[in-house]
């Protein structure tokens, strides 16, 4: 008997059905924003493609069955007023599944084969199952009987138009299970040797121990904990092509990939219960940092794209990542954390500061991780105070990291140069109520409605009592019930639905709360942090939300919005004491 299901429910239609390590999930979503009718098994090798179709079959008419559909990390299922149809992963490439009362489509999703697309379908007689070979993914998808029938196999080996698959029905005791494999070119035959309910109960333990792991002080008063790490764990895969360590994915919805500021919340939320997946989050972009020091602006499984970086918060995230790992990282860890960020630095000082300039530039929204915001409007190639906050933070900590790695003389150069660019910060960008940003090429200087301007909270500390004061004003503008909007909902820029101009973001609740409590501003930030909880109890982890409703937009199964969750939740319990 299968276990009764555990862990909690959720729709495939917002959260992938996927497994900790597999590049497959199983989800109506088969590209950006574009939902099919059937569930597909979908495939992140070379990008996102909903690869086999998956369709319940009436065992009478043969037609597709009307089914609603249940989840839970252990366990998929369709259930119709037939039977049922159940699908769980036995490993990261293989899922089991198995029905009673209703038969089962497994097609290719592409009805056209051409030289250069689509997918061949055929029987292959060695392993005794029916084979589909992508041109998208270049993988092969292995379908094997275990029990029940193969009552049609439709277009084997036809090339054109038309339908690939197999429907599988029950024999005499109504019953039928096959295994999906997702392959390279050859592997022995598929053996089933472990029973379906021990797969399911196997998948459970597995997701059990992680949540217990990344969230041990979970309570009622944290009631998404357990949502929030099943999108983490689902989301991460093993190794593969250009992605050189176990990596949390930003999403298995179309947004696959490891930007290069996105990792660091992972990293973080990770940090005290998996220390080893942590550091691997955090280190996962230096991996790829090119011969100037830059990070690149995101590594998937078959890409690895320069075109833009992301803003250098890892001066911060190492700090805080230093002091949540369980462990204090050993000297080698220190010194080479300490060469990528000093690397990472040299970056922004020597490659993005005109001559003479004392403060770096972006060249375009998309360098400072908020692509349209409205900061960027008058010019692109901008002097902005969130840029030089950061790298004045990760100055800072390569201050410290040089001081306990014994290097003095780095050590007063780091805070030296980390008081000089605080200075110009202020000299150069503080009008006395504002932060405000320069044009590179013209040299004008114009400030905005939006949240960006006030990033410069991030400083904390560090900050003199009365421009923290007067940002923390500021930002009280910006929250709205669910969190703070990303642009002022009064402005005439502000979008429900503007990616950066309006919506609440994960990154930047998080952020701005932590440079507020720094700062000593502690009843706002913990406002900000118990608004955006509530937000995520109430609509999940979007990518993004309308400030104004908290309905989740774009993609719905992001990871760092689970993860802030996680980072804002934890400290809540902790400093609450429940």
């Amino acid at each position: 008997m299968t276990a009764a299901p555990s862990g909690p429910a959720f729709s495939v239609h917002d959260i992938p059905f996927s497994t900790y390590g597999s590049w497959l999930d199983i989800s109506p979503v088969v590209a950006e924003q574009t939902y099919a009718d059937d569930l597909h098994l979908v495939s992140h090798q070379n990008g996102i493609h909903g690869v086999l179709r998956l369709v319940p079959r009436d065992l009478a008419t043969g037609a597709r069955a009307g089914t609603r559909i249940e989840a839970r990390p252990g366990m998929l299922s369709w259930i119709g007023e037939g039977g049922h149809i159940d699908l769980a992963y036995e490993g990261p490439d293989t899922v089991r599944v198995r029905g009673s009362g209703l038969g089962f489509g497994v097609f290719a999703a592409a009805q056209s084969l051409t030289p250069f697309s689509g997918t061949y379908f055929f029987h292959d007689p060695a392993a005794d199952a029916h084979v589909f070979t992508s041109y998208e993914t270049g993988r092969r998808y292995r379908v094997t009987m275990l029990s029940g029938t193969i009552a049609d196999a439709a277009g084997i080996q036809a090339l054109g138009s038309g339908d690939r698959g197999v429907t599988v029905h029950a024999q005499e005791d109504g019953a039928w299970e096959i295994a999906i494999e997702e392959l390279e070119t050859a592997r022995p035959p598929y053996r089933g040797r472990v029973a379906f309910g021990e797969v399911v109960e196997a998948t459970q333990r597995r997701f059990a121990a992680f949540v217990d792991a990344v969230a041990s002080w979970r309570s009622s008063v944290t009631p998404a904990a357990e949502l929030a790490a099943y999108v983490v764990w689902s989301a991460t895969v093993r190794p593969a092509g250009f992605v050189t360590r176990p990596a949390v994915l930003m999403s298995k919805h179309w947004m696959d990939k490891v930007w290069s500021w996105d990792h660091c919340f992972n990293a973080l939320t990770l940090a005290p219960g998996c220390p080893e997946l942590a550091w691997d989050q955090f280190a996962l972009p230096f991996d790829h940092q090119d011969a100037g020091g830059a990070l690149p602006d995101s590594v998937t499984h078959s890409e690895v794209l320069h075109n833009f970086v992301k803003p250098p918060i890892h001066g911060w995230a190492f700090g805080r990542l230093r002091r949540r790992l369980p462990t204090r990282p050993d000297r080698a860890q220190l010194a080479e954390a300490y060469e990528r960020l000093e690397r990472w630095t040299d970056f922004w000082l020597k490659a993005r500061r005109a001559p003479g300039a004392r403060l770096p530039y972006y060249q375009h929204g998309n360098d400072s991780g908020w692509d349209n915001a409205t900061t960027f409007d008058p010019e692109r190639v901008a002097v902005t105070a969130d840029l030089a906050a950061f790298l004045v933070l990760q100055m800072r900590e390569l201050a410290d990291l040089a001081t306990e790695l014994g290097r003095t003389d780095a050590a007063r150069r780091w805070t030296s140069a980390a008081e000089e660019t605080q200075s110009a910060l202020l000299d150069e960008l503080w009008t006395g109520d504002r932060f405000v940003t320069r044009g590179v090429a013209t040299g004008d200087t114009w400030s905005s409605a939006g949240l960006l301007d006030l990033m410069p909270i991030v400083l904390g500390e560090h900050l003199p009592d009365e421009i923290g004061s007067t940002l923390a004003d500021r930002i009280k503008a910006h929250l709205t019930p669910y969190g703070l909007s990303t642009e002022l909902t009064s402005s005439p820029h502000y979008l429900a639905d503007g990616y950066w101009r309006g919506p609440i973001w994960a990154p930047a609740t998080v952020l701005v709360e932590d440079g507020l409590r720094r700062a000593g501003h502690h009843r706002l930030a913990d406002d900000i942090s118990a608004r955006f909880r509530v937000l995520c109890e109430t609509h999940g982890f979007a990518e993004n939300f309308d400030a104004l409703t908290g309905t989740g937009l774009r993609d719905r199964a992001y990871t760092w919005t689970a993860a802030s969750y996680l980072l804002l939740a934890e400290e809540h319990v902790h400093r609450d004491g429940h």
